[in-house]
């Protein structure tokens, strides 16, 4: 009686430990694929990045009124490239998104600049990366859903929870986002 005991007992953390082990696998690989998701949206990111300054020395170039959106934009561009965790950069991402767009509304009183060749590619080349980071960032919202419901159902939320396995962040609007935005053409010319 007391070995069949021994056995069952032996054998029920044998499974225990099958099941933390294939758990522990499974959400590996759900992490690598946030994490891969996550490493996709930085490279869409810091191909932003190294558009702006081509972009605004060429906004400079025609648009010499407008120091300030200048600032801005290098004063954006400055945090994205300190911030450190997710969140920061989804944050500084924010910024740098809607300065662009400011930059973008002020090149509208410039038809000189509308028409330079070199702009309008630079401008295409631009939108074209803010679709593929759109893209990117749905990619990578899926991917968290589907880790972060694996790390919070149970039976599994108590394996992840012993081995250190968190939420990972959603990228999500930025505030006010809900609303237009507003379009000015009147500057101080």
């Amino acid at each position: 009686m007391r070995n069949k005991s021994l056995v069952v007992i032996l054998i029920i953390i044998a499974l225990l430990g099958v099941y933390a082990i294939s758990t522990q696998r499974g959400l590996v690989g759900l992490n690598e694929d946030v994490d891969a998701a996550w490493g996709d949206i930085e490279a869409e990111y810091q191909r932003r990045a190294d558009l702006i300054p081509n972009i605004v020395e060429t906004v400079k170039a025609q648009a010499i009124n407008e120091q300030e959106i200048f600032t801005q934009i290098a004063e954006a561009r400055a945090k994205l490239a300190g911030a450190g965790t997710v969140e920061d950069r989804i944050n500084a991402n924010e910024q740098v998104t809607s300065v662009l767009g400011r930059l973008l509304m002020i090149t509208e009183n410039y038809p000189q600049l509308k028409q330079d060749k070199g702009f309008q590619d630079l401008r295409i080349e631009l939108e074209g990366t803010e679709n593929r980071i759109k893209v990117a960032r749905k990619y990578y919202n899926d991917k968290v859903n589907i880790y972060n419901k694996r790390v919070k159902l149970f039976p599994t939320n108590l394996v992840a929870g012993l081995m250190g396995y968190e939420p990972h962040p959603y990228i999500k609007a930025a505030e006010g986002a809900e609303n237009a935005p507003k379009v000015d053409f009147n500057t101080k010319q």
